[in-house]
């Protein structure tokens, strides 16, 4: 298992190769041995659902939408199109599996398209693995590692939505109308059922992950040296007032008062 740890509250696990097809990592918030509330921390929106085994005390969770009390049990995340702030109780522990976009469409009697910035607590027995809430990471890396596997191996063909995706991550930037002649599919079609399967549009779902392109530009360069021209540029954003005013819309501040400590992010693979 290949692991990394920034901090003793936040590490990374990484699925196999095969699996990556439908999971992007296990990452885990732990505060299992710890005294005192962790509080104020931050994450942003990165284009994946999320599936949350709580274990211990709760954790609470703010998203634009409202304030959630996670305890004890199962959670399904859906899509984040704004920041979200978490406090972790003490003696509490979060092991979240971190699904890719078009994962929740193997599963169609989900509609998602209403459902954003929400969290809702889930029985169980309803996953379609077994996984018990005070497992350790290697343990449900295993579970997820042999249910996708298998997935994948029944699924080899790509379906709308696992397409869609992997046009947008291929070209740096690409048109709704684009993809329409990619796919030669109608783009009202494709924005349906794209909607249907995410909860976003295509459109909010790129904008998503040309806003966390331009995070991790910043995170991993001189912030010191780094222009904020460099970076819009970069992500593709037009100019950088541009830039900026998306910045702003998602993290509600700028990109040159921005704090790295405060959020939970990805560590460079």
């Amino acid at each position: 298992m290949k692991s990394q740890t920034k901090m003793q509250l936040y590490s990374e696990h990484y699925v196999n190769p095969k699996t990556e097809r439908f999971v992007n990592k296990i990452w885990c918030l732990d505060n299992s041995i710890g005294e005192s509330l962790i509080e104020n921390k931050l994450v942003l929106p990165n284009g994946c659902f999320n599936l949350a085994f709580v274990n211990g005390n709760s954790i609470e969770v703010h998203t634009s939408k409202a304030i959630y009390e996670m305890n004890e049990g199962v959670y399904f995340c859906s899509q984040m199109t704004n920041k979200v702030l978490v406090n972790i109780q003490p003696k509490t522990k979060v092991i979240i599996t971190q699904l890719h976009t078009w994962t929740l469409s193997m599963f169609p009697k989900y509609d998602l398209s209403d459902f954003t910035d929400s969290i809702i607590k889930i029985n169980p027995e309803e996953l379609p693995f077994k996984i018990q809430i005070d497992s350790d990471i290697e343990m449900i890396l295993n579970t997820i590692n042999s249910y996708f596997e298998a997935l994948s191996d029944s699924n080899s063909e790509k379906n709308t939505i696992e397409k869609i995706c992997e046009i947008i991550k291929n070209k740096e930037e690409v048109t709704v109308s684009e993809i329409s002649d990619t796919l030669k599919s109608s783009q009202r079609s494709l924005q349906i059922k794209f909607k249907t399967a995410t909860g976003l549009t295509i459109k909010k779902y790129i904008q998503i992950l040309k806003f966390r392109k331009s995070v991790d530009q910043m995170v991993n360069s001189d912030l010191e040296r780094l222009k904020l021209t460099d970076v819009a540029l970069y992500s593709k954003y037009f100019d950088q007032s541009h830039f900026i005013k998306k910045f702003k819309d998602v993290t509600k501040t700028t990109p040159k008062t921005f704090d790295p400590d405060s959020y939970f992010l990805s560590h460079k693979r």
